[in-house]
């Protein structure tokens, strides 16, 4: 059985915790940052979780982490 390459887009985005979680940035951090409040974009340095759903098909793509 040869061996799953691992998606390197995926790799860079996305990390797995001790408990098999997947964490990830949020979006909209990135540019036309004056017409967004402070308080939203403290809030937008956090990272968050995905959802079940969306944790099956990022698995796939990153078998090794």
């Amino acid at each position: 059985m040869p061996k799953i390459k691992t998606h390197r887009g995926a790799a860079k985005r996305f990390k797995v915790t001790k408990n098999g979680k997947i964490k990830r940035a949020k979006a909209f951090k990135s540019h036309i940052l004056t017409k967004k409040t402070s308080k939203r974009k403290r809030h937008l340095r956090k990272a968050s979780y995905l959802s079940k759903a969306d944790q099956k098909r990022i698995k796939k793509v990153i078998p090794y982490m």
